[in-house]
């Protein structure tokens, strides 16, 4: 999303957050990150590419700015009271760690699905942390109602003058450190109080400089709230950049961001997951996906603008990644890159049909090969495919395919295919199972959760005929499951679905399920 906002500025209207950001007191907690100038990404971009390195900080993440800023200019009596805070990660250690520098009191309410790795990074700072809900909402609006009752201070992630200054005090470090002009910087969104801090100064001092937002696809907060003109409370938003999976901007970020911001750019799980590749290019580091975020955004904007030698900066926001989500990251990042592709393609069932397949596709790295037997006339083939330059090659290939007669379908953009056929492809239906129901499920990760999902099969008296969990280390387990359920119940059977407790999606009429298990 693009606007033009140039006529905006002739009088600026943000001149108290300057001051603030100005004298704010985050360098007793903070370092002045890192403007890093890059070798890999700006030689393959072609562009004059800077990171600013907010990985770097103690807690590895930017988030401490904004609350040490705010909890250091409570009074003394504010502070005696005592904070809260709700958080699943990086919010929670800037609280936690500012609080026991300033010597307050603080109460941290995290989420039960929080991962183990995460609660113990914030209990190193002794705050006392409170587990409540599966989700960010639920614990936020516990934190919210444990402030007022206990009459503490409610220390907001985002949404607060003084956490926008300090996550303001980036965008001065970003002016001050760069010499010459920047074409854009590229700012990850989540609740949006980094982006109105950044944008805040920036804009005052580099008018020309585009202030672009990064969001992921499947949670476009601030993208919607500019869209409909007012800050929208999104139904669901995708988990996977757990950092900015907010369902609804700040209304002071949105006012900022309205009038300051010139684009948001929507970036998909596989961009995401080739940006932290991209980072280990050119740092052998790890990011967190929101950390990644303004990468794939960067990369985002190169291509659809057609950039050359532009200065553009990507304000790297945090590597708290779980190790465990590694694999998902190197599952999917090919993908991302746009240099693997997953194909179904159909083979004649006849001695050397293989050999054959295989000198249709030539030269191209087969990453993947899944062969199950269909009937006696044909075969399907889920394969995978890198494509060194994918642009060129991957049509070619396609083409070639097809020339010889074979029946091909690229499921490189199919979900469900990505998460779960990849790893069980083979065993159709026999004629007893025909009524089978093919459902995707996505649940809050605690112990015990995949029990309580199987015991709530259990009391719908369904039999359960195709099962695959997935879970890479995030907040939220995924379920695929095949449902027998009588034809003259299909009606009653989704309408129980759609009012379980658990985000249901229909998959019966997926083409790959239709192709691989069906």
């Amino acid at each position: 999303m693009t606007k033009d906002i140039s006529n905006s500025k002739e009088n600026y209207i943000f001149d108290d957050y300057i001051a603030a950001i100005e004298k704010c007191k985050v360098y007793e907690v903070a370092c002045v990150s890192v403007l890093q100038p890059t070798n890999y990404l700006s030689h393959r971009f072609g562009q004059r590419i800077f990171l600013k390195r907010e990985d770097q900080q103690s807690v590895f993440s930017f988030k401490l700015r904004g609350a040490y800023n705010k909890i250091a200019l409570l009074s003394d009596r504010q502070k005696q009271a005592g904070i809260v805070a709700a958080s699943a990660g990086n919010h929670a250690q800037g609280v936690a760690l500012s609080a026991r520098k300033l010597g307050v009191n603080a109460s941290i309410v995290m989420p039960l699905t929080t991962p183990p790795i995460k609660v113990k990074a914030v209990a190193l700072f002794n705050p006392n942390i409170l587990r409540y809900g599966d989700t960010y909402d639920e614990a936020y609006g516990y934190a919210v109602e444990f402030a007022k009752q206990n009459n503490h201070i409610f220390v907001h992630p985002y949404d607060d003058p003084q956490v926008i200054a300090g996550q303001g005090s980036i965008g001065k470090e970003i002016h001050e450190q760069c010499r010459q002009p920047i074409d854009a910087v590229f700012v990850p969104v989540g609740g949006g109080g980094l982006i109105a801090g950044v944008a805040v100064y920036l804009k005052k001092f580099r008018p020309q400089t585009k202030i672009i937002g990064v969001e992921p696809s499947d949670a476009p907060t601030l993208y919607t709230a500019l869209q409909r003109g007012q800050a929208t409370t999104l139904d669901k938003v995708g988990l996977f950049s757990d950092g900015t999976a907010v369902r609804r901007v700040g209304d002071e970020t949105f006012r900022i961001a309205k009038a300051l911001v010139d684009e948001v750019v929507l970036v998909s799980t596989d961009e995401i997951c080739a940006a932290i590749k991209d980072n280990f290019d050119e740092n052998r580091t790890l990011l967190e996906p929101a950390g990644a975020l303004s990468i794939a955004g960067m990369k985002n904007y190169i291509e659809h603008h057609r950039c050359t030698d532009n200065v553009l900066v990507a304000i790297i926001s945090g590597a708290n990644i779980n190790f465990d989500r590694l694999k998902h990251v190197v599952e999917r990042y090919e993908i991302g890159a746009g240099s693997e592709s997953l194909l179904s393609v159909t083979i004649p069932e006849r001695p050397g049909s293989f050999v054959e397949f295989c000198r249709t596709i030539g030269k191209q790295k087969l990453t993947e090969f899944n062969y199950r037997y269909s009937d006696k006339a044909e075969a399907r083939v889920f394969v995978g495919l890198e494509f060194e330059n994918p642009q060129s090659d991957k049509p070619q290939t396609i083409a070639a395919l097809l020339d010889k007669g074979y029946e091909v379908i690229d499921l490189s953009d199919n979900e469900m295919a990505k998460l779960h056929i990849r790893h069980m492809v083979g065993g159709h239906l026999n004629d007893n199972r025909r009524n089978e129901q093919l459902c995707r499920f996505q649940f809050p990760e605690r112990p015990g959760a995949l029990l309580e999902f199987l015991e709530y099969f259990a009391t719908q008296d369904l039999n359960i005929s195709l099962f695959h969990y997935s879970n890479h280390g995030a907040e939220y387990g995924r379920i695929l499951a095949g449902v027998q359920v009588p034809k003259n119940k299909i009606g009653e059977f989704k309408k129980a679905m759609q009012q379980s407790r658990y985000q249901y999606q229909d998959e019966s009429g997926n083409p790959a399920y239709q192709l691989f298990l069906r």
